[in-house]
């Protein structure tokens, strides 16, 4: 008989990669713009600074003094034109106004037609990482019935594969709950 050191090591790796996509969904809506600003929607913008692309917040204090308004205050003030030009590239529709080395981004409102495209892509997103979930799903699955040469059961087989099931629906459930706050948070006006 085989020890179970196999398939803890097989839950273990399905549960850490499904977490890892679920924090990935996380770190793609903080970058999302909804009513209110969040440094998440600047500090990944890559700077061309110092010979290297750094991102934003390893060049720059990122702040939220108001609803609407990022202030981007640069530590060196000879790349301060860098980071502009990069928010300007980042494609974000972002306009930075220059006050000799700190940056003010004013965030307009978001019109109804905007609001309901950023749901369809949080939408689409959320959607991505449950694909991904479910092809991680997979892959335990696979890797589990591999087992059955080393003396695992039918039963064992399919207990390991409830296991893994309830770690895949608890992911799912915490997609969707994650999608229903991003939503509610883009259509509050």
């Amino acid at each position: 008989m085989m020890s179970n050191e196999s398939v803890e090591l097989i839950i273990d790796d399905t549960e850490e990669r499904m977490g890892k996509s679920f924090r990935e969904l996380k770190n793609a809506y903080s970058q999302i713009r909804s009513g209110r600003a969040t440094p998440g929607v600047v500090e990944d913008i890559r700077v061309e600074a110092y010979g290297e692309l750094l991102p934003l917040n390893q060049v720059a204090s990122i702040n939220i003094p108001e609803a609407r308004l990022i202030t981007i205050d640069v530590w060196d003030k000879s790349i301060v034109q860098a980071v502009e030009k990069s928010i300007l590239k980042s494609g974000r529709n972002l306009n930075p106004q220059n006050d000799g080395g700190l940056l003010r981004i004013a965030l307009p409102d978001l019109n109804e037609e905007r609001r309901k495209e950023l749901v369809k892509l949080s939408k689409q997103k959320a959607e991505d990482s449950k694909i991904a979930i479910r092809n991680i799903r997979r892959d335990g699955n696979d890797a589990i019935k591999k087992l059955k040469d080393e003396g695992l059961s039918d039963d064992e087989i399919h207990a390991f594969q409830a296991d893994i099931q309830k770690i895949t629906d608890k992911n799912i459930g915490l997609i969707d709950e994650l999608f229903h706050a991003k939503e509610k948070e883009i259509m509050t006006v």
